[in-house]
């Protein structure tokens, strides 16, 4: 079901990082905006992206996740993530990282964000919302407080 592992982190300069990273990975990206470019290597299999974002509040990590081959995946990966009383954000047909995608998110008992994507098309937009407004992108739309394992679940039920 999976297609590649995804990785996104923030940066502070796309230039330095692409140079490092075309290096680092030995190719190309697959796509480069002013404040986004993503890397889809074969070996490993693996999405890579780099978002311009400041990282005092959250760090160099963006979030982790999966991509997947069409949204029937997504949709079944969703159901097992909450069938398994783990909290799910689902994002259905939405605009982000300047492409149209299918998506749910978790968090897990640290709040770190994962995703299940699948990309439809690209897009000349980076996100569906306000352009200002990094948070509407690439991210959850909200990151909840760190909780015991225990206790997240408990929550949920």
């Amino acid at each position: 079901m999976i297609k590649r592992m995804h990785v996104a982190v923030n940066c502070s300069d796309l230039h330095k990082s692409l140079d490092f990273y075309r290096a680092f990975f030995g190719t190309e990206p697959t796509k480069i905006k002013g404040n986004y470019a993503k890397f889809e290597l074969d070996e490993p299999m693996l999405h890579f992206s780099l978002n311009v974002r400041p990282f005092e509040k959250n760090g160099v990590l963006n979030h982790l996740g999966f991509q997947v081959n069409d949204t029937e995946e997504v949709l079944a990966m969703g159901e097992r993530l909450r069938q398994s009383n783990l909290l799910t954000i689902d994002e259905i047909n939405t605009t982000c990282c300047y492409a149209v995608q299918d998506k749910v998110w978790v968090y897990d008992p640290d709040g770190n964000a994962w995703e299940i994507f699948y990309t439809k098309e690209d897009s000349e937009f980076e996100s569906a919302g306000d352009a200002r407004d990094m948070s509407l992108c690439c991210a959850p739309p909200s990151v909840p407080t760190p909780v015991e394992f225990t206790s997240f679940k408990k929550q949920l039920l």
